[in-house]
């Protein structure tokens, strides 16, 4: 038994290539299924994925062995190869080389799910560039 004990909850989120329109309504939930078995066969656990046509949010709980950037390749890597596979249509799709990973606290978990969940509604008032402005606003992380 492991006597290591950790919670480390991270909001990772990563948009298509030129935040180009390119996750269809019909790739969407497949995608968003297919990166939480990425999580899972890679030890993480993707408590829930969500997001829009041009970028996912996805909220992961790490293990102590995985860092970010690993974990973020393993998604992005794999999943990217799925669309190329199962959309024929999409060979053109790819990720944005970036990333942005957020930590969060375990009091912050239901709201940043409901967040994520609700990724349609909120971009109806905000664009995917102005969210990430917010976050790294929030974070003091300067552009």
């Amino acid at each position: 038994m492991s006597h290591s004990h950790i919670c480390c909850l991270v909001h990772v989120v990563f948009s298509t290539s030129d935040r180009r329109d390119t996750i269809g309504h019909e790739m969407e939930s497949r995608l968003h299924d297919y990166l939480g078995g990425i999580a899972r066969t890679n030890g993480m656990e993707a408590i829930v994925v969500g997001g829009t046509s041009n970028h996912v949010h996805v909220l992961l709980s790490l293990p102590r062995t995985l860092s970010i950037a690993k974990a973020v390749q393993l998604l992005k890597s794999g999943s990217s190869k799925w669309v190329h596979e199962h959309f024929p249509a999409s060979q053109s799709f790819s990720w944005q080389e970036g990333y942005g990973a957020f930590s969060i606290g375990s009091s912050q978990r239901a709201s940043t799910m409901r967040y994520i969940q609700n990724q349609h509604e909120h971009h109806k008032r905000i664009t995917f560039a102005d969210e990430l402005k917010k976050f790294l606003a929030a974070y003091q992380i300067e552009e």
